[in-house]
């Protein structure tokens, strides 16, 4: 697991072997807030150990940016030791149904704090705010701004230089997905320091607005190609051989099929 110190009192910790998941935490004078709590068991507890041992604050509270076990499975590390797990009432209700799938509801700890719109919590002098704009990755997809040092961790709202997962079994949408990042861009100002739920390059998980907009213009072109392509009377098949976007040169990974085929199946789904 990797760590890097973004502010006096905000960190990020990554999995080294699971995508690249990033966490977040801050930490205040007598307790910390956890975003994400990772995948793996090793990994969850080290980062718990780093919290309590180095920082030397329990944590008080886990926020979740969506339901997606890379982002919750390590919830259960902090089962009895934290008074809320907080996220988006629709990131509950795709948990449980996940968990229900998949017949593991015992090694599951489900938000017992839900909201519609925000949330907001104070740690010592931070102010703690969560958003919800509407579907983009999932439909329960969370924004998580420390207010004071003016961090933002976007879960998996932003994949930097790197082909998303689009969950349509959650409620995904593309269309939307550009909605909600042209509303981050709106509400967080130009000196803000975004954390990146997953990104190609593992150093490369923080950045700027700047990023945000390159991120956004990937999904404009990912639905104005497809679209063009189901214009032109391509089939399902033939556009989903396209191995390239045109314009796009600086996305990486190997699921840009899969985001071929989420587009397409938006853009027919009427």
């Amino acid at each position: 697991m990797q760590r890097e110190r973004v502010s006096e009192n905000v960190y990020w910790f990554q999995s080294s072997v699971y995508a690249q998941v990033t966490a977040g935490v801050i930490a205040g004078p007598q307790w910390a807030v956890l975003i994400d709590t990772l995948a793996l068991p090793e990994e969850t507890l080290a980062m718990r150990d780093f919290i309590e041992s180095e920082l030397n604050v329990p944590v008080r509270y886990v926020i979740n940016t969506h339901h997606h076990g890379d982002h919750t499975n390590g919830n259960i590390a902090y089962k009895g030791l934290v008074e809320h797990v907080v996220a988006h009432k629709n990131s509950l209700e795709n948990q449980k149904a996940v968990a229900k799938r998949n017949q593991n509801e015992g090694k599951q700890l489900f938000p017992d704090t839900t909201f519609s719109d925000d949330w907001s919590v104070n740690v010592g002098s931070e102010r703690i705010k969560a958003y919800y704009f509407g579907a983009a990755h999932t439909n329960g997809d969370s924004i998580i701004h420390f207010e004071n040092a003016n961090i933002v961790h976007l879960g998996d709202l932003l994949f930097n230089n790197r082909y998303p997962y689009i969950d349509r079994s959650a409620g995904a949408s593309i269309k939307h997905w550009i909605d909600v990042l042209d509303k981050a861009q709106h509400t967080f100002d130009k000196e803000s320091i975004f954390i990146f739920g997953h990104a190609f390059d593992p150093k490369a998980v923080t950045g700027s607005g700047g990023d945000l907009n390159s991120f956004k213009t990937y999904l404009e072109k990912l639905l104005g190609f497809v679209s063009n392509e189901i214009k032109a009377g391509k089939s399902k098949d033939e556009i989903l051989k396209a191995t390239a976007i045109p314009g796009v040169v600086d996305m990486n990974g190997d699921t840009l099929n899969h985001n071929l085929q989420a587009a397409y199946e938006e853009l027919t789904e009427a």
